[in-house]
C-alpha cells in the first residue's frame, strides 16, 4: 500500500486561532494541520493503476465543507500544496478526492478508447468518505477507487493472434456517470449512469494474467461507469481473422464501484467458452498490472444501509445465514460459487419466523450443504429455507449435492431449497439426497416441501428422495393447498421412494389448474398398500381441475394417482407416438406463453427439453 504524505510541522507556540494558505501566513502560534492518505488496495477495492504514483498528480480536500485545496503528488507521494492551520482544538472534518479537477463537479467520464495507458488510466476516479480528525490528529484518509474495473483474459490457442481485437459493450455501455461522493464512514460513493453510451477499446496489459489451469496470451482491462447491465446484453466481442465472436450475459449484473470483474476466455472455432470470476481483487505491490492475490476478508461485504450482503465465501455465506436468524429480511447476493463441506446448517427461518428478502444466487452454486435434525417437530419447517414468506424472493441457484437426513415426530415440511414456501422462488436447481424418517402427515419436496401460497417457477431437481411414511412427497413440491399457488416450467429426473402419495412433480394438490408447462422423468416407487397414490406429475389430486400441458415418461402408471373428484385431465404421458418430447415442448411452451422469461427447448423428439432463456 503506497502512502502520499504531507511533511509535518510543529509550531512552538500554544494555540492558532485562524486557518491560512501559502497566500495567508499563520502567526507562530499553532500547529499544521498534517494528511496522511493511502490507496485501498485489499478485499473491497482494487489498487492504483499501477500502483505507483507518477509524479504531478492532483489531490483535492475539504476540510470543514469550505472550499477544496489542492495538493500536488511527487513519484514518492509527498503532497505539496496549500497548508492548514487548526483554528481551535474543535474536531475537523476532512474528504478527499482525485484528481482534484473532479472536486466540485457531480459527473464523470471514462474514454471510449481506453486503448493507450493516459487514456485508460484517466478514468481512474478515487475519492474517501468524510473522516473527523480530533485536535492534534493526522488525517488518516482512505481513498478508493469509484470507478468499476473489467479484465478480459484470453486463453492461448491456435486460432487466437498476438493481437485480437477486443471490444467491451457494443454501444450499450453508460460512458459518462453523475457522482456523488460517500458519506461519513462509507467507502463508496453513488452513481446514476448518464446517456451518453458507448463501447470501449480496452487496455492491453503488459503481462498476461495468471489464472488456474489456463495459459494466458493476452489479458486487456477498462475502467467503466458503475452500472446495471441486463441479461442479454453484448459484452465483450473479439474480431479475429474476420471472424466476430460474442459474449452476452446470461445474467442481469450490477458494476458496483471499486470492484473488478474478470471473464476469461477460450476462443474456439465454434464460439466462446466463457469462464466468468467476479472475484473482488487485490493488486500485488509492483510495476505491472498482473496481480493475483486474492483478499478474501470476512468473505462478505454489507451494503450501506445495511440490508444487503455481497458474499464470496462459505464463511461470509455463514456470516449471512447467522445475521438473517435475527433479521430475516436481509437480502444476499453471491458472486462466487460455495462448498459448505464440513459445516452443518441451520435453516433460516421457521413457522413463526418467515423469511422476507432476497437470496440472489446471481447464477452460482451452493455444493455440499447439510442438514442432519433427528427429532423435528410441528413448526420446525425445514430445508436451506424453513419458511420463506410471501413478499420473499429466491432465485438463480444451484444446490448441489445437497444432504438432508431429518426425522421428524409429526408432520413437518422439509424441503432441499425451502421447508414452506409463499415467496417466489425461480431458477433454481438441486441436485444430492434428501432421507427422511418418521414425519407422519409431512410433506417432503426436491425443492419445497409445502406451499399455502407462493410461486416455483423454472425451477429443476433431480434429486434422489426416500419420504419414509411421509404423508406426500413429490419431485419438485411435496404438497400445495391453496389456487394461489403456481408451479410452472419445472422438471424432476431423480428418484422417489416413499409410503404414501408419490408424484413427479407434486405429491399432493389441492388445486391443479396452477400447474404449468411441467415434466418428470423422475423413477416413482411407493412401497406400501397406498400405491394408486403414485402418479407422473401429481400422487393425490383431491378436487378435480386440469393441468395445462404437464408431461411425464420413465413410469408405468397414470399422470394423476389419485383424484376424488374427476380424472385431472392435462397430464400425459410421453408414448413416442401421439405425445413426443419435441410435441411436448411445442405445448409446454404455448402454455407458458410468449413473455415467458424461460422456455424448453429440445433437439430431438426423445429427448427431455432443458430450460434456456427466452430470447
Amino acid at each position: 500500500m503506497y502512502r502520499i504524505r504531507h511533511i509535518a510541522y510543529s509550531l512552538l507556540a500554544a494555540s492558532l486561532l485562524a486557518a491560512c494558505t501559502q497566500d495567508e501566513q499563520p502567526s507562530l502560534q499553532g500547529e499544521m494541520l498534517t494528511f496522511t492518505a493511502s490507496i485501498e488496495g485489499g478485499g473491497l477495492t482494487r489498487a492504483t493503476v499501477d500502483n505507483t504514483w507518477s509524479g504531478g498528480e492532483t489531490v483535492a480536500l475539504q476540510i470543514n465543507a469550505g472550499g477544496w485545496l489542492n495538493y500536488t503528488a511527487d513519484a514518492s507521494g509527498n503532497l505539496t500544496g496549500n497548508d492548514y492551520y487548526w483554528q481551535n482544538t474543535d474536531p475537523v472534518t476532512v474528504q478527499g478526492i482525485c484528481p482534484a479537477t473532479a472536486a466540485g463537479s457531480t459527473t464523470w467520464s471514462v474514454e471510449s478508447d481506453q486503448s493507450s495507458y493516459r487514456n485508460y488510466q484517466s478514468g481512474d476516479l478515487l475519492a474517501t468518505g468524510v473522516t473527523t480528525v480530533n485536535y492534534g490528529n493526522a488525517a488518516n484518509l482512505t481513498f478508493r477507487h469509484q470507478t468499476a474495473k473489467l479484465v478480459v483474459n484470453i486463453v492461448d490457442g491456435p486460432i487466437v493472434p498476438d493481437n485480437p481485437e477486443v471490444t467491451v459493450g457494443n454501444n450499450n455501455l453508460a460512458l459518462t456517470g453523475t457522482f456523488t461522493k460517500p458519506s461519513s464512514g462509507s467507502s463508496f460513493g453513488t452513481w446514476t449512469p448518464g446517456a451518453q453510451t458507448g463501447s470501449i477499446t480496452p487496455y492491453r496489459l503488459s503481462y498476461p494474467n495468471t489464472v488456474a489451469g489456463k495459459t494466458i496470451k493476452v489479458s486487456y482491462a477498462a475502467l467503466v461507469i458503475p452500472q446495471i447491465l441486463d441479461a442479454g446484453t453484448k459484452l465483450i466481442s473479439i474480431l479475429i481473422n474476420g471472424q466476430l465472436y460474442t459474449y452476452k450475459l446470461p445474467l442481469d449484473i450490477t458494476w458496483k464501484p471499486g470492484c473488478v470483474y474478470t471473464y476469461t476466455i477460450t476462443v474456439r472455432a465454434e464460439g466462446l467458452e466463457v469462464l466468468v470470476d467476479d472475484t473482488i481483487q487485490d493488486w500485488t505491490d509492483g510495476d505491472s498490472e498482473n496481480g493475483n492475490a486474492t483478499d478474501l476478508g470476512d468473505g462478505y461485504t454489507v451494503s450501506e444501509d445495511g440490508n444487503t450482503y455481497t458474499v464470496y465465501t462459505a464463511d461470509g455465506l455463514m456470516a449471512w445465514a447467522e445475521a438473517a436468524q435475527g433479521n430475516l429480511s436481509l437480502n444476499c447476493t453471491l458472486t462466487h460459487d460455495i462448498d459448505l463441506s464440513g459445516t452443518e446448517w441451520e435453516p433460516v427461518g421457521d413457522r413463526n419466523n418467515v423469511y422476507t428478502g432476497t437470496f440472489d444466487g446471481n447464477g452460482h452454486t451452493i455444493s455440499n450443504l447439510t442438514i442432519t435434525k433427528e427429532n423435528l417437530s410441528f413448526g420446525d419447517d425445514c430445508g436451506m429455507f424453513g419458511r420463506v414468506g410471501t413478499n420473499a424472493t429466491i432465485q438463480d441457484l444451484t444446490l448441489e449435492n445437497v444432504r438432508l437426513n431429518v426425522g421428524a415426530t409429526d408432520g413437518v415440511p422439509i424441503g432441499a431449497l425451502a421447508g414452506s414456501n409463499q415467496g417466489t422462488i425461480s431458477n433454481c436447481k438441486v441436485s444430492g439426497n434428501i432421507f427422511v424418517t418418521n414425519n407422519r402427515a409431512g410433506y417432503v419436496g426436491g425443492i419445497v416441501g409445502c406451499m399455502h401460497s407462493g410461486v416455483i417457477q423454472y425451477c429443476h431437481s433431480s434429486a434422489s428422495i426416500q419420504g419414509g411414511n411421509s404423508d406426500y412427497v413429490g419431485g419438485v413440491l411435496g404438497g400445495e393447498y391453496a389456487t394461489a399457488t403456481v408451479i410452472k416450467g419445472c422438471s424432476f429426473s431423480g428418484s422417489i421412494t416413499s409410503d404414501n402419495a408419490v408424484g413427479g412433480i407434486a405429491g399432493h394438490c389441492l388445486y391443479f389448474n396452477y400447474m404449468t408447462g411441467c415434466y418428470s422423468v423422475g423413477k416413482l416407487s411407493n412401497l406400501s398398500t397406498t400405491a394408486y397414490r403414485t402418479g407422473g406429475v401429481v400422487g393425490f389430486l383431491q378436487w378435480g381441475s386440469e393441468a395445462t400441458a404437464c408431461y411425464w415418461d420413465g413410469f408405468d402408471g397414470e399422470g394423476v394417482g389419485y383424484c376424488n373428484s374427476g380424472e385431472g385431465t392435462g397430464a400425459y404421458q410421453i408414448d413416442g407416438t401421439t405425445h413426443t418430447w419435441q410435441t411436448a415442448t411445442e405445448a409446454m411452451n404455448t402454455a407458458l406463453g410468449a413473455e415467458s422469461k424461460y422456455i424448453w427447448e429440445t433437439t430431438d423428439a426423445d429427448t427431455p427439453p432443458t430450460l434456456v432463456k427466452n430470447r
